[in-house]
């Protein structure tokens, strides 16, 4: 049995935020303050242990999640360190499935900012208990206060400080801890190393003395003991309020917020304690719930597993990554259980058995090998040839099938082709390995063109894609423009009536079936309901029905992208007792789905980006007269010292190139941020070039 932590001294969190926040220069100042590192890695200089892929090094940019382990107050903490840029916003959604907690880091100067609202609603879909770290308060503009304020308006999160900064920008020099009721000022000739702990100066205690009121306010009432001691007038005890803050926080009834400048190394340790005091071990948190898999009848039924040794083992693989040593690397959070090398597993979500080669720890790129792994630990397995993200492993003697890991579609295509002669095989190996890494890159042949075209989150996700084309698999590509990646949807519902009848020298071909489609809320995708009473179309013969519509909505009506937002419901229809057959309803139920939606008044939909660009203020003008003229609707223009932020709803088609106009309007001093929102209807000029370029290929 492997040796390792106590499971109840266990922290497995994410450090997550908007880009450029400061998410791998925190976790690098907590590898060195823990002892994990012996230098100050910073993410300027290129020299970071967590974004040690090239192209990060080279954008300063986190483009892959990392993982690592260090050890603070005898707990084991397991951080991954994930992206901060909406291309690769799929790393932050595996890794908030399988974490215990998480870390959210804002910029103490932009607040909250777009990528912040992403991850922070990632985390409440998977309802991760978070602590918030104000970073960079000393930066010129740097106001907690208004961070704090902004958590609560725009995330409608609990947030409740438990630091105070002393002094701000230049001036900050440390942090008030309102749990003790003391001060920590970090010594600067020590990298933070070093600290002060003295009691609070008197220009500060009366703030204080207020913000610890509120804080005992907001965090007193989730219990009742204590609730009853402090509206008594009761002195509550250090240990008292670390432990009902820690309930509130496991619960997710509020958000505790710390403070501090990473690049400064100062309160990365009172962030470490934080975690340590605040966040939950895997044995705090619900059993995890699937269900046993493989039941004849259809019927689900619930299975759960406690993070306990003794239970049988389960555990997700949430990121597949290509090890140039190892092959196949399997990152995964063990639920429950013991694994050891040598053992078999069960893929529960594909029904095949894997084998367990090697297991190793993890620290960024490098391994520590392993002979086995308990319930909590997040580890890599080597050996596994089918596994992939989002699969459940388990014990094959009993099974369980955890819910899988949903991942956003992609919205920008673009055509690619290897440039040497022969290359074209390579290429497709290559770009089929990359798509088993990242499950938001997907590739496909144009049946029409015979085209490779790859489809990704963003001109950077595709940039990057062939950038490790040509680095890691030494296949150089020719790439086209980026593309948009429409859909196609219905705007009323109509019943449509479908027959597939054909004769041949034997048995012929015979299949007949009714459908109602409805348009459906954008972001439901296609639902196929079957709501036929009786045997007029036979029970095996609907999946066919079913694949023949999926097939057809893939392809489309209007300009061949893929329709969404519709339900389809099979009413009626008959069959014939010899000519009826699975291919014969299956293109039926093809047919009978297209017509429906060309009755259906199709419209062509198009994708909306969230953007935000931060601009000063003599570049306010032609930054919006500029947005005017991309289709934007400019939603909020806010002044925050010397800039201006402007927030705005853009279609995906108006921004490719928008990084080279905003550093020509704003002489390189603007930035920007973007994120999928939504689809809409696209305008009638828009749509009709859509349909007649769709239509020309």
């Amino acid at each position: 049995m492997a040796q390792r932590s106590d499971i109840n001294t266990i922290r497995n969190i994410g450090i997550l935020a908007h880009i450029d926040a400061g998410k791998t220069t925190t976790t690098e100042r907590i590898l060195y303050y823990s002892g994990v590192s012996h230098r100050l890695g910073n993410v300027d200089d290129g020299n970071t242990q967590m974004d040690w892929m090239e192209q990060e090094q080279e954008r300063g940019i986190t483009i892959t999640s990392a993982a690592t382990r260090c050890f603070w107050q005898d707990h084991e903490i397991n951080i991954i360190d994930t992206p901060g840029h909406v291309d690769f916003t799929v790393e932050v959604e595996r890794c908030l499935r399988v974490l215990d907690g998480a870390v959210v880091v804002f910029c103490a100067v932009g607040g909250v900012q777009p990528q912040s609202e992403t991850v922070w609603r990632q985390a409440n879909r998977y309802r991760v208990p978070r602590l918030a770290f104000v970073n960079k308060m000393d930066r010129t503009g740097a106001d907690f206060k208004r961070c704090v304020e902004q958590i609560r308006s725009r995330l409608k999160a609990h947030a409740v400080p438990i630091q105070l900064p002393m002094g701000v920008e230049a001036a900050f020099k440390g942090v008030i801890d309102l749990v003790e009721m003391k001060a920590r000022v970090f010594d600067q000739d020590s990298l933070g190393s070093r600290y002060t702990e003295t009691e609070i100066p008197p220009e500060y205690a009366e703030a204080a003395a207020a913000a610890r009121e509120d804080m005992l306010d907001a965090v007193a009432e989730f219990d009742d003991a204590v609730l009853d001691r402090y509206l008594g007038g009761e002195e509550l005890g250090v240990e008292e309020v670390r432990a009902v803050i820690r309930k509130a926080a496991i619960e997710n009834q509020i958000v505790p917020v710390l403070c501090g400048s990473a690049f400064k190394n100062k309160g990365v340790q009172a962030l470490l304690d934080g975690v340590v005091s605040y966040l939950p071990s895997p044995a705090d948190l619900p059993a995890v719930k699937g269900i046993e898999p493989y039941r004849s009848n259809g019927v689900e039924v619930p299975q759960e597993r406690a993070a306990l040794d003794s239970e049988p083992f389960s555990a997700m693989a949430f990121k597949i990554m290509n090890d140039p040593y190892v092959g196949q690397l399997t990152f995964i959070r063990v639920y429950s259980g013991v694994l050891k090398v040598g053992e078999a597993l069960l893929n529960t979500s594909q029904d095949k058995k894997e084998r367990v080669n090697r297991l190793v720890r993890i620290h960024a790129n490098k391994r520590e090998e392993i002979k086995a792994v308990r319930a909590g630990d997040i580890v890599g397995v080597v050996g596994t040839k089918n596994t992939m993200t989002g699969d459940t492993l388990s014990d094959p003697k009993q099974p369980i099938l955890l819910e899988k890991i949903e991942f956003p579609d992609p919205v920008v295509d673009v055509a690619i082709e290897a440039e040497g002669e022969g290359e074209t095989d390579r290429l497709f190996a290559s770009l089929r390995r990359l798509t088993l890494e990242d499950p938001s890159f997907k590739i496909k042949v144009d049946k029409d063109t015979g085209q490779n075209i790859v489809s990704g989150m963003g001109e950077l996700h595709l940039e990057i894609i062939v950038d490790r084309l040509a680095r890691e698999f030494g296949v150089a590509t020719r790439v086209g423009k980026p593309q948009v990646a429409y859909r196609e949807t219905i705007t009323r519902s109509v019943e449509s009536e479908s027959k597939y009848v054909k004769q041949t020298g034997g048995h012929g071909q015979y299949a007949h079936v009714k459908f109602r489609v409805e348009p459906l809320p954008r972001g439901s995708g296609l639902v196929f309901e079957n709501a036929i009473v009786g045997g007029v179309v036979p029970r095996e013969y609907i999946p066919a029905v079913e694949r023949g519509v999926r097939e057809a909505a893939a392809g489309g009506v209007l300009a061949r992208y893929e329709v969404v937002d519709v339900k389809v419901t099979l009413i009626d229809g008959s069959y014939h007792e010899v000519d009826s057959s699975e291919m014969a309803f299956k293109v039926a139920g093809s047919m009978g789905f297209k017509d429906a939606v060309v009755r259906a008044k199709p419209v062509i939909l198009e994708p909306i980006m969230s953007l935000e660009v931060e601009v000063p203020t003599e570049y306010l003008g032609d930054v919006l007269g500029n947005l005017a003229s991309s289709r934007a609707r400019v939603v909020r223009v806010e002044a925050t010292g010397a800039v201006h932020i402007v927030g705005a709803e853009v279609p995906l088609g108006e921004t490719f190139g928008y990084v080279t106009s905003l550093r020509s309007l704003s002489q390189g001093r603007g930035v920007h941020s973007m994120e999928f929102l939504h689809y809409a209807p696209a305008p009638a000029e828009v749509a009709n070039s859509v349909i007649g370029e769709g239509r020309s290929v």
